[in-house]
């Protein structure tokens, strides 16, 4: 068998036409015979271009509504022989089945009708059966056969038979086969995860769209995203997102989620964690107080808010180094500001419904878990101590609350009037973490007098509460649930410390 291979016949039957005007014109003027059915024949024919319908070839017309148009040997057959088999050419004479070199092929658009919240049986019907039989025989005879896949590819092919005049070779073939292949195992984890309703376990995930990283999470690691990062962020300005920016985004998303709604405010996070938050009634002065949170930690910070940000609030960022900027909108004076920095990242934030899930990988497999989407709320609360907060210290232990869900256990975060003063992160120890957090609000001049401390744990001991106690802490929040949680009671109730529990533990590791 030849390496390189003439395209004679061709077999077009695409859900969607664009671009596929000039293919077809080219493939007429190289004199291949081509091949259709239903609306693709109609488009063919309507530019003026011979085209043989496939029923004419099967002598059996489109039937069921159009459920089966191709499904048929001498389609099949025309696809799936063997150049280099005696017995198969043998049989194509027999049959009197044409020769098929190139397929072009789409699949309905499945995820598309799904995503538009249409009714079952409609999604039903943009199941591809026809089509997805096409790609995989034509993909599987790569050796022979061309396959085109999807219109994506249509520029590529144009390319192709423009430049060698209609000839392919096997290693054009197979890299198509191999996008083939990608494109319909796609389609069939689709469809499996819409049947997939009683919640059979079963781990499917397939991703289209990628993206090629600079590096990893160090140079020498190679590194990729699977998504669509232009459906959550329009990319206003600055350097592509490295893959540790792109970690760093995804906790600023989430932990900014916690705040959809409410009054203004501001994060700026570094390796994942919140080194500053403020919620006040200006998107400037959130930022200004997020800040003061941790000034140092900040240069090259991810910095995030949950309203448009202004020129006042631009002009301020604007004297700190940081990777990326992301808002819902901005003032066109601020962004003008903004991109004052050619390398800062500055992201429109869209609404877009994120994942239920966590992936990660482990040993030899994958682990799978539901996000926690618990937040902590004044009705979950339980008051075990004679001391209660005030309204103003069970505000800020709800907002401590959603910062410590967000942060590496073990984690200590120390908050006041709605601002983090401090947090101690991803300890080993829940006291070593305390004692972080403590330190660090001190260095950075906060007055601990009145503040609050949320854990993502339970207190197996009253040490950390005593230590909070000594450092001016009167109000404390955690799940509870430890066998010796009255040790931690006894010890607030001698001290006059509010404790609540919320029932419900926030490790993230």
């Amino acid at each position: 068998m030849s390496n390189t291979k003439k395209i004679q016949s061709a077999l077009i039957s695409v859900f969607h036409k664009d671009g596929l005007e000039p293919i077809v014109k080219k493939l007429d003027d190289l004199g291949v015979i081509i091949y259709s059915t239903g609306g693709t024949e109609k488009f063919i024919t309507d530019l003026g271009i011979n085209v043989v319908p496939v029923e004419d070839v099967t002598n059996y017309p489109s039937i069921l509504g159009g459920r089966v148009k191709t499904l048929h040997p001498k389609v099949f057959g025309g696809i799936l022989n063997r150049q280099d088999n005696e017995s198969d050419i043998a049989q194509l004479k027999e049959y009197k089945i044409p020769q098929i070199d190139l397929v072009i092929v789409d699949l309905y658009p499945f995820e598309k009708t799904v995503a538009s919240g249409a009714p079952d049986q409609d999604i039903i019907e943009k199941i591809d059966i026809g089509g997805i039989s096409l790609i995989r025989a034509a993909a599987k005879n790569f050796k022979d056969t061309c396959i085109i896949s999807s219109m994506d590819q249509y520029d590529e092919l144009l390319s192709l038979i423009t430049d060698n005049q209609g000839v392919t070779n096997i290693n054009t073939r197979k890299k198509f086969a191999a996008k083939a292949f990608n494109i319909s195992s796609h389609y069939d984890t689709a469809i499996f995860n819409y049947f997939n309703t009683d919640g059979e376990v079963v781990y499917k995930a397939s991703e289209l769209t990628s993206k090629t990283l600079r590096y990893g999470e160090n140079p020498h690691q190679n590194g990729y995203f699977f998504g669509d990062l232009d459906a959550i962020f329009d990319k206003l300005h600055g350097k592509e997102l490295s893959y540790n920016n792109l970690l760093d985004v995804d906790a600023a998303v989430n932990l900014m989620n916690e705040f959809k709604g409410e009054n203004p405010t501001f994060a700026i996070l570094k390796h994942n964690n919140a080194c500053g938050i403020a919620q006040r009634k200006t998107i400037h002065e959130a930022y200004v107080d997020a800040l003061a949170g941790d000034p140092v930690s900040a240069f090259g910070g991810i910095l995030i808010a949950n309203t448009k940000i202004d020129k006042a609030t631009a002009e301020e960022i604007h004297k700190l180094f940081c990777e990326v900027v992301i808002a819902p909108e901005y003032d066109a004076d601020a962004l003008s500001i903004l991109k004052g920095k050619k390398n800062r990242i500055i992201l429109i934030q869209k609404e877009v419904e994120l994942p239920t899930q966590n992936v990660r990988t482990a040993l030899n497999g994958v682990l799978v878990q539901d996000k926690d989407f618990k937040t902590d709320t004044i009705e979950d609360l339980s008051y075990p101590t004679n001391e209660k907060p005030s309204t103003t210290a069970l505000e800020d232990l709800l907002f401590a609350s959603k910062i410590c869900k967000h942060t590496k256990s073990n984690t200590i975060v120390l908050a006041k009037n709605k601002q983090l003063c401090a947090s101690g992160t991803g300890q080993t120890s829940r006291v070593d973490a305390l004692r972080q957090a403590i330190e660090k609000a001190t260095n950075f001049k906060f007055n601990l007098e009145g503040a609050v401390m949320a854990s993502d744990a339970f207190f197996p001991f009253p040490d950390c509460v005593e230590i909070a106690d000594n450092a001016g802490i009167k109000s404390v929040i955690q799940p509870g649930g430890s066998i010796k949680d009255q040790l931690s009671i006894d010890y607030c109730n001698l001290n006059k410390l509010a404790m609540v529990f919320t029932g419900t533990r926030h490790f993230k590791h």
